[in-house]
């Protein structure tokens, strides 16, 4: 079996999670414990997965701090699984990833769940990154850069100072 490349070390705030997140069960579970699932029979029932896979996928989870187990609210034997604050955290990208595969990955009309609000049972709202000055952000309008070049734009020593200042 090929040993995965860690992506620990990366300065990319995209590759740093795929070593926790990146394979396809991870966001599942996570996706199922926002729905309400804390048991592992949940979890196993929802997915259908192996047992050993899914207890390998939760260990990491909890490993890496997106879960934890938790004493069970109706007393019994059992442990539950729950999302820790950095767990609650991945809700944005759940609900951008929904939508990006709502646009991409159904037929016009095919019928498919929908994220709505709980108080009033409407779709949510698209989910729109903006730029500090309220433009959306696009692959277009952002460049990516590293620690230690210089900012890009007219003047951006007001931006430098922020991030090199200490807190």
């Amino acid at each position: 079996m090929v040993k995965r490349t860690s992506h620990k070390e990366s300065l990319c705030g995209v590759a740093r999670p795929m070593d926790v997140i990146g394979d396809g069960w991870s966001l599942l579970i996570v996706r199922d414990a926002f729905n309400g699932a804390r048991r592992f029979g949940e979890f196993q029932k929802s997915l259908g997965m192996a047992r050993n896979i899914l207890a390998a996928r939760l260990r990491h989870l909890v490993d890496h701090g997106i879960m934890e187990m938790a004493l069970p609210t109706d007393g019994g034997a059992h442990q539950d699984y729950v999302l820790t604050p950095k767990g609650r955290g991945l809700f944005p990208l759940l609900v951008a990833l929904r939508q990006w595969g709502d646009d991409f990955f159904f037929a016009p009309g095919e019928q498919h769940a929908v994220l709505v609000d709980k108080a009033n049972g409407l779709p949510i709202q698209r989910l729109t990154p903006q730029t500090q000055d309220g433009c959306p952000v696009l692959a277009e309008n952002t460049v990516l850069r590293l620690p230690g070049q210089p900012a890009v734009g007219a003047d951006r020593t007001d931006i430098q100072a922020v991030q090199t200042s200490p807190s």
